[in-house]
């Protein structure tokens, strides 16, 4: 190659087309994930699905998600992505995310099966695909503090976090859209599989694009004499499983995996119980309080590569962590407190949310790779991805338990009902203002570390930090 060519890792272009390679995959797992869930009402009336689900029997579908992650899978996968690389392992789970979203859309199409072994192949599907989305999230975190190491990393991470969180958001206002009842209020399969449907063919393009991605990352690495084959690679860049305990041993990780798990639980666990709170805390209708909810994931498409951009500029990582902490726990506090029945109040609760959703994602996920070698990221990220979904598997339970244990009586009685509503939303951001404030505190203590040991250069803009 001549002194004049450009190799693609100097090629901005390059690492833009690869950006885009990688961000429609999770944009098209964004949207599977939440295909149902402004379409959850309709479970409440099996009798009227040809799907012949009821409320209970699809909450335990969507659990099918976590169930590999929560029990090892994540730990071990992404281990295998430190061993093995991310274009052999990240592949593989891609493809098993289509596999997996496959598996339950033909499971949802196919007509004359009986509920209770559709939900089955469906539950397997929905365990196929979450193992799957996670670990080729991994892979896609790990590619992109690759290609945009000392460059714009942050910046390069918010835009992939806000386009798959637009994923979410298009689920929200698309699926509705793409549902519609017979005159008799019958949902043939032929309706209710339609979300799903898409969301397959989104992952499939974006299965396309991790391969044309897989193609031009071989590239980089021959340009940049990185070996592929595991024999040749430098001992000292090699993967030992005695890195795993030096990963757990680092203060900075753990404090950015307990914010992680704290703060993501206020807001995800948040969003399942959204409607349920909104609705009797500032007097909304159904409709309103979908919007209201929807608010949230379009804040992160617009405010999360504006604040990675603003990392990557200005540093201070850990300051804007401490910011999007004390905006959620403010928000929270403001759903649990603010005026009864005032519609203002809640909307404004959920844009502060939404900017905080937007923060500290931008500054927490670009301070990994300061703090561990690049060979070991792939297990990093996913023992903190593990961790999350322990929070995630735990807290709607308790969350749910609040709702139960409140709401006694039967909405015909009005009156008691509506209070006992409130009293339960009320109960449940109690929950939501206790993870508020461990996520602060986590992230002061991680402020502080930093201050400490300014040779971990934490809080430096991006292009000061090779």
């Amino acid at each position: 190659m001549s002194s004049n060519a450009k190799t693609l890792k100097a090629s901005k272009i390059a690492c833009w087309i690869a950006l885009a390679c990688l961000v429609v995959p999770m944009f098209g797992s964004y949207f599977f994930d939440d295909m149902f869930s402004t379409l959850s009402h309709i479970f409440k009336t099996p009798d009227l699905l040809e799907l012949g689900w009821d409320s209970a029997q699809y909450g335990f579908y969507a659990g099918g998600y976590s169930f590999l992650c929560v029990w090892g899978g994540l730990i071990v996968c992404g281990i295998l992505l430190d061993v093995y690389g991310v274009r052999l392992v990240g592949s593989i789970f891609v493809g098993l995310m289509l596999l997996g979203a496959a598996t339950v859309a033909v499971a949802i199409s196919v007509t004359g099966l009986e509920p209770g072994f559709r939900l089955t192949i469906s539950y397997i599907g929905c365990m196929v695909f979450g193992l799957g989305s996670e670990i080729a999230g991994v892979a896609v975190t790990r590619s992109i503090a690759k290609w945009f190491k000392g460059k714009n990393v942050a910046l390069a991470m918010g835009l992939q976090l806000a386009i798959a969180r637009l994923g979410t958001a298009t689920a929200f206002f698309l699926s509705p859209k793409l549902v519609s009842a017979a005159a008799d209020g019958f949902y043939p399969l032929s309706q209710t599989n339609r979300p799903a449907l898409f969301g397959v063919a989104l992952i499939f393009i974006g299965t396309i694009l991790w391969g044309i991605f897989v193609a031009m990352d071989a590239k980089f690495d021959r340009q940049q004499g990185i070996s592929t084959q595991r024999g040749k690679v430098k001992e000292e860049d090699k993967f030992k499983f005695s890195d795993i305990v030096k990963v757990l041993k680092n203060p900075r990780f753990i404090m950015i995996s307990l914010l992680c798990v704290f703060f993501y639980c206020c807001i995800i666990s948040f969003k399942k119980f959204g409607t349920s709170i909104v609705i009797p805390r500032f007097g909304l209708d159904l409709d309103a309080a979908k919007w209201m909810i929807t608010m949230i994931p379009f804040f992160t498409v617009v405010f999360t590569p504006l604040f990675g951009a603003l990392v990557d500029k200005v540093g201070k990582a850990t300051r804007w962590m401490i910011t999007g902490a004390v905006l959620v726990f403010l928000s929270h506090l403001l759903i649990a407190f603010a005026p009864q029945g005032v519609p203002f109040w809640g909307y404004f609760a959920i844009s502060l949310l939404g900017i905080g959703y937007s923060l500290v994602p931008s500054a927490m996920w670009p301070t990994v790779p300061r703090i561990i070698p690049e060979k070991n990221l792939g297990t990093a990220y996913s023992l903190i991805y593990w961790i999350q979904n322990m929070g995630m598997l735990l807290v709607p339970i308790f969350v749910g338990r609040v709702f139960k244990r409140t709401i006694t009586v039967n909405p015909s009685e009005e009156s008691i009902y509506k209070v006992q509503e409130i009293t339960a939303a009320v109960g449940a951001e109690y929950i939501f203002i206790g993870l508020g404030i461990v996520a602060i505190i986590v992230a002061s203590l991680l402020y502080s570390n930093s201050k400490k040991h300014p040779e971990l250069k934490l809080d430096l803009p991006s292009k000061e930090v090779q």
